[in-house]
């Protein structure tokens, strides 16, 4: 009896061992437009950046939940660069593939060149330069790989480049290259519309091929990536159609479900299906948080949900209508080395020898303007620039990755004329910032709080305090809708600057865009020629979402 006990007890614990449980989102803050393949027993991902620089980072994760970044797709220069594009343009949607020991990454740049492939034989990098693709006319590029033929599947204009309605949008095709990267023969049209097209559906759009069976599945988004997002599904006989709807779409929505929900999680779609290392399959899609109506500050973050079969279709989350915060699966968890993406966290990014990767330039990375040591951190000449402009401002950002949460530094400066700024920014765009900084104002240094004026196309005043010394801390929290600006002369001993700004200034609602808020380290001359220089020792982030600490 001891002995089957015992038995027992070692099966148990077997099982407990095998179950891992995921925490949503899986990459928490602005990580939209998720892409995800499968190599052996790797699990790959990329999401979009838009004007930001480095572009398209590649996370590794061995099983789904956790993922480390192991670098960026665009991360030269040479490659590209975003001068002249608002923060929400750029990149939109990638895509990464594996064929033959080579890896795919295609894109779109929205407003420069369209759509283009990038390759590499290590997804950490290094990756070519963009090879262009002016054929594929419209946006969300992927690539399929069917044994001997390629394909590359896209969002692209209606039929005759002719509108029913507004949103009308197709899914084309062509057959694909993968050796001198372009694309073969003539253009095909696989959907017109959506799923039916007399309901006018809108924005079909980040579309994926893949194979199960004998079946050729057509994946895509309908509905805009706001709170009518969907997810739906299509199959054919062959790659290239015709492609039949599934009866019951969508697969995946949360847009019938009551706004007023506790924890809401919204906006759901622009998935793509893998399978899990358990031989499940899973669907990693883009959804948001919002903290009241549809305003959220987080921007479009990464989700999985668990993926079932029936009749030969798949059903995103299928066993409950809200997309969980929490589920398990069957196999192990195998942890990273990295900084946490998920739940509550909280770690310091210092500035000794190198930038973090995960960190973001506005356009592109001059290093020409910074540099790094162990005594004074992240040092940076005040630029002309300024982050109401379309260049390459002294900007280096760190996303907001939750609802409530704090991003504290401590900064050395002293100005020596008013329009000379150095501080930290909370910043959604061009004009829907918040600035905390210190400057000079008749003759003594001052902390003042700005706020980005849409109308103006500047920023104004909210208010000021004195200040003293050089060095100087800043706090920015975030609190739902409400943010607080602090400032500390010595370790420890906060003064409050101003609390309950309105968060919803930064909201993609109030906003508009694609993008999420980024707390960002940022020194200006205002337009004029400066010597002057900042530096930042550390930048310290936390967050703590109550719906994690249940």
């Amino acid at each position: 009896m001891k002995k089957i006990i015992l038995i027992l007890i070692g099966l148990y614990s077997g099982l407990c061992q095998a179950q891992i449980k995921f925490t949503n989102p899986i990459m928490s803050g602005f990580y939209p437009d998720p892409s995800v393949t499968k190599v052996g027993e790797d699990y790959y991902l990329v999401n979009s950046t838009f004007a930001y620089f480095p572009g398209v980072p590649v996370f590794h994760s061995k099983d789904l939940k956790n993922w480390k970044q192991i670098g960026n797709v665009i991360d030269r220069p040479s490659q590209m660069t975003f001068f002249g594009d608002q923060t929400s343009r750029g990149l939109f949607a990638p895509s990464i593939n594996f064929f033959k020991g080579t890896y795919y990454m295609t894109c779109t740049n929205i407003d420069k060149n369209g759509n283009f492939v990038m390759t590499a034989k290590n997804p950490a990098g290094p990756w070519g330069n963009p090879v262009w693709l002016p054929k594929v006319r419209g946006i969300d590029p992927s690539l399929f790989f069917d044994q001997d033929k390629a394909y590359i599947v896209y969002n692209s204009d209606p039929p005759g480049n002719k509108s029913l309605y507004p949103g009308h949008r197709t899914i084309r095709t062509f057959e694909f290259d993968p050796i001198n990267l372009n694309v073969i023969g003539e253009e095909i049209q696989l959907v017109n519309g959506g799923v039916d097209i007399s309901k006018k559906p809108v924005w079909i759009e980040g579309p994926h091929i893949f194979k199960r069976g004998d079946w050729y599945y057509l994946c895509a988004a309908e509905g805009g990536t706001s709170v009518n997002h969907s997810q739906v599904i299509l199959r054919s006989k062959n790659a290239t159609g015709p492609y039949v709807p599934y009866e019951k779409n969508p697969i995946l929505t949360q847009r019938d479900l009551d706004p007023n929900r506790k924890d809401p999680i919204t906006s759901a779609g622009h998935a793509e299906l893998v399978e899990g290392p358990d031989g499940k399959t899973y669907a990693v899609f883009l959804a948001v948080r919002p903290y009241e109506g549809n305003h959220y500050n987080t921007g479009r973050e990464t989700f999985i949900a668990p993926v079932k079969w029936e009749g030969g279709w798949p059903i995103i989350n299928p066993d409950q209508n809200e997309i969980p915060y929490y589920f398990s699966a069957g196999f192990k968890e195998v942890k990273q080395s990295a900084p946490p993406q998920s739940g509550n966290f909280a770690y310091r990014t210092t500035f000794e020898n190198k930038i973090d990767q995960s960190l973001l330039f506005l356009r592109t990375n001059d290093t020409s303007w910074y540099k790094l040591d162990k005594v004074n951190g992240l040092t940076m000449k005040l630029l002309p620039e300024t982050c109401m402009g379309l260049g390459n401002p002294a900007f280096i950002g760190k996303r907001q990755q939750h609802l409530t949460s704090t991003a504290t530094t401590e900064m050395t400066f002293e100005a020596k004329k008013p329009n000379e700024k150095a501080g930290m920014l909370i910043f959604q765009g061009e004009y829907n910032f918040y600035y905390i900084c210190k400057s000079v104002r008749e003759g003594k240094q001052v902390v003042q709080l700005y706020q980005g004026n849409p109308k103006t196309k500047t920023m104004d005043l909210i208010t000021e305090a004195p200040i003293t010394g050089k060095k100087v801390q800043f706090k920015i929290q975030a609190q739902r809708e409400f943010y607080s600006f602090h400032f500390s002369e010595s370790t420890g001993k906060w003064k409050l600057l101003k609390d309950k700004i309105d968060g919803k200034f930064l909201s993609t609602q109030t906003a508009g865009g694609f993008v999420g808020s980024l707390f960002a380290l940022y020194a200006t001359s205002s337009g004029e020629p400066s010597q002057n220089m900042a530096s930042y020792k550390w930048l310290d982030y936390s967050g703590n979402d109550a719906v994690y600490s249940k």
